[in-house]
């Protein structure tokens, strides 16, 4: 039997996340941890071990559909692994966030706050129940905003997982690519296999997987 580490239960974390998010969507800015922490261990360590190993979500897929099998348990779709497709949705992602970005910079020099919630970046939830008061109103805009983020990769992760295998998501997650991209550059620019400027090719792309 596989021994258990801290870490193979962090996907708690991240349920306990999107439910605290439903009664205050200030929780919504503790989702940062999952924005920074990926890029630091990518910058810092040139690899991909937040994916591999400490990433909640990609676990609680992994529960919902690998042991309680709601998955189907395809393999996904070759274009979902292609690189124009994967940059291409990372462009897509980074540009909503921008736009996100902006929609707190408007409230922060004097717009309304928008109580809700974008789904799919298209669908908007109202979120009347939120309690803001006690704060600036760009603080409370971006936390609606970053939670639309956060559950909009969230649903989509969970579709893909229904369709295909538990962690399809993690084959196209814009975190994923960005990570990647960042362990690639590293490790060239490092030269950290090899000598001569010769890559180990199966030591690199273990790494960067």
């Amino acid at each position: 039997m596989k021994k258990r580490r801290w870490y193979d239960y962090l996907w708690i974390l991240s349920a306990v996340y999107l439910t605290l998010g439903f009664f205050n969507i200030l929780f919504a800015w503790l989702g940062l941890v999952c924005f920074f922490v990926p890029l630091g261990i990518a910058i810092i360590g040139g690899n991909k071990a937040y994916c591999n190993k400490y990433c909640g979500r990609g676990q609680l897929f992994e529960l919902l559909g690998g042991r309680l099998g709601l998955s189907r348990r395809k393999d996904p779709p070759k274009f979902l692994r292609t690189k124009w497709f994967r940059y291409g949705f990372l462009a897509f992602f980074m540009t909503m966030f921008m736009l996100m970005i902006y929609s707190t910079y408007l409230v922060f020099a004097g717009a309304t706050l928008k109580q809700a919630v974008t789904l799919l970046w298209v669908f908007r939830l109202p979120w009347h129940w939120a309690n803001t008061i006690d704060v600036a109103p760009w603080i409370a805009q971006f936390a609606f905003g970053f939670y639309g983020v956060m559950l909009t990769s969230t649903t989509l992760g969970f579709v893909t997982m229904i369709l295909f295998k538990p962690r399809s998501w993690c084959v196209y997650c814009p975190m994923g690519t960005m990570t990647q991209g960042i362990c690639i550059l590293k490790n060239k620019g490092d030269n950290k296999y090899g000598a001569e400027g010769k890559t180990d090719s199966a030591a690199f792309e273990s790494t960067c997987k």
